[in-house]
């Protein structure tokens, strides 16, 4: 994962080469974006092959310069080529712009515009799916229509607007066709299933696939996103730094999702913010990730940073919750086990029982209990001890590189069981996000007040302002 992002998509496009020309039988749209991929890696072997005299003869500050300027080059040419595919495609270099700390800070920082600006669609693609869905022109659906999108990302794209009732709304469109452009780019699954493979040889592969693919198709019906922020709106509403924006339903169909618009600083502005700002920031993310898993038994599976809106205080707005996994209390339960027995009771024995329960390493594994702590503690190390940590981008490296460590010898007994596959996004997702802004907390505190086997008083300020709103959340559960 320290990799410049350039080799993955090489490797990518190699793999796109083969599928389109070795499978003969291959739709045009799969075709095509195969090919798209593979001239991306085409045009990017030109341009290093033609600089590497250049590089050969340089040194020192001269050749570093040059590898920056190629890298530079690259990255804007693979933000334009997978802004324009959009679809699995832009949510690859979504997460590889926050995720891969092999960047340099100006090639991710290209990179990041695939957030929540990639190219958008035309006013009149977007009014005529308006019209398909609402039944009438965007101009008669809302008092007043915006033409020109806000954001632009993988699926759809934002346009402001207000309602007949006066109310400012955030309407996300989807694109056309981008459920067929969507089944092309997962159809394609010889790379994935080789990239899996090679670094998680002992994975049911095809269930992780499977499951991969039922997440990311079902962020094409609007309805269930509806569904989702509805649920994460209700259950939040009144939260001292958490906000969801409610949902429009009159307003909302299949391929449209209308909701109240929220208006904040994005998430390259929060770096430039004092630390006590990005450390408020870092705790409300840290207790939204959490409070939602282990309270509404969901987790919100695309954390990446176009999905949040910053107001200061720690008070964040939260978007976005197409990519929702939904977990049973059979589900939770081996991870609270495994939190517990490692974090609290600091017993190896029951934790690693409790790894095994949950499907996470296979029973009976050759492998004595301190071998398997000192695989899996990077992922605790947050919360193995209750003091203010740091994150920093290093620890978030770590983790990737022990989530993708095949040399260790716990690594072939080591599953990833298919109905937590979308929770590793924690891991790949959101200690990222921590480790760029440097937040700081005492984490397991804060993992204490929340979780449903302790429930502690509050850590913090924060946890203080929460209590008002726990008691009401509590006192509804026990009405219902």
């Amino acid at each position: 994962m320290r990799r410049a992002l350039l080799g993955l998509f090489a490797a990518a496009a190699g793999a796109a080469i083969a599928l389109v020309f070795v499978r003969r039988r291959v739709g045009r749209l799969r075709f095509q974006r195969g090919l798209a991929t593979a001239q991306l890696a085409v045009r990017g072997g030109i341009r290093y092959a033609g600089s590497a005299p250049r590089l050969f003869a340089s040194a020192g500050e001269s050749r570093q310069q040059l590898r920056l300027d190629l890298a530079m080059q690259t990255a804007d040419d693979v933000t334009a080529t997978l802004g324009t595919m959009k679809g699995v495609m832009v949510k690859l270099g979504q997460m590889a712009s926050y995720v891969d700390d092999g960047l340099a800070p100006a090639v991710r920082r290209t990179l990041s515009r695939l957030q929540d600006s990639v190219p958008p669609m035309s006013p009149q693609l977007a009014a005529g799916v308006i019209e398909a869905e609402l039944g009438t022109r965007p101009e008669r659906a809302f008092a007043r229509w915006d033409p020109e999108p806000i954001a632009a990302a993988s699926i759809g794209q934002v346009h402001r607007a207000i309602t007949r009732a006066g109310v400012a709304v955030a309407v996300k469109v989807q694109y056309p066709g981008i459920a067929e452009t969507m089944a092309a780019d997962l159809d394609n699954v010889a790379l994935l299933r080789r990239m899996l493979r090679i670094t998680a040889p002992s994975q049911d592969v095809d269930g992780l696939i499977a499951e991969l693919r039922d997440r990311v198709l079902e962020e094409l019906d609007y309805r269930r996103e509806a569904a989702n922020q509805r649920a994460l709106h209700e259950y939040f509403d009144g939260h001292p730094t958490i906000s969801v924006p409610a949902i429009i339903d009159e307003l909302s169909t299949r391929r449209v999702v209308t909701s109240e618009l929220a208006i904040g600083a994005r998430f390259a502005d929060l770096a430039s913010w004092p630390q006590a700002e990005r450390d408020l920031a870092g705790e409300t993310l840290y207790r939204f990730v959490f409070r939602s898993l282990y309270e509404v038994h969901a987790f919100n599976g695309d954390p990446h940073p176009g999905n949040y809106l910053f107001h200061g205080d720690g008070k964040v707005t939260f978007l976005d919750f197409g990519m929702v996994k939904h977990f049973t209390p059979q589900d939770l339960y081996p991870l609270m086990q495994m939190a517990r027995h490692l974090c609290v009771d600091d017993d190896p024995g029951q934790f690693r029982a409790s790894l095994e329960e949950a499907g996470f390493l296979v029973p009976g594994a050759p492998l004595n209990d301190a071998q398997i702590t000192d695989h899996l503690a990077v992922f605790y190390q947050l919360i193995r001890e209750s003091r203010p940590v740091t994150v920093t981008s290093d620890y978030a490296s770590a983790v990737v590189r022990r989530f993708f460590d095949v040399r260790s010898p716990v690594a072939q007994y080591a599953r990833i069981p298919r109905s937590y596959v979308i929770l590793q996004r924690i891991n790949l997702g959101l200690f990222a996000l921590l480790g760029d802004i440097h937040a700081t907390a005492n984490w397991r505190a804060i993992a204490e007040e929340i979780w449903p086997f302790m429930q502690a008083p509050p850590s913090t300020p924060m946890g203080a302002a929460e209590l008002p709103w726990l008691a009401s959340r509590r006192a509804a559960v026990s009405r219902a």
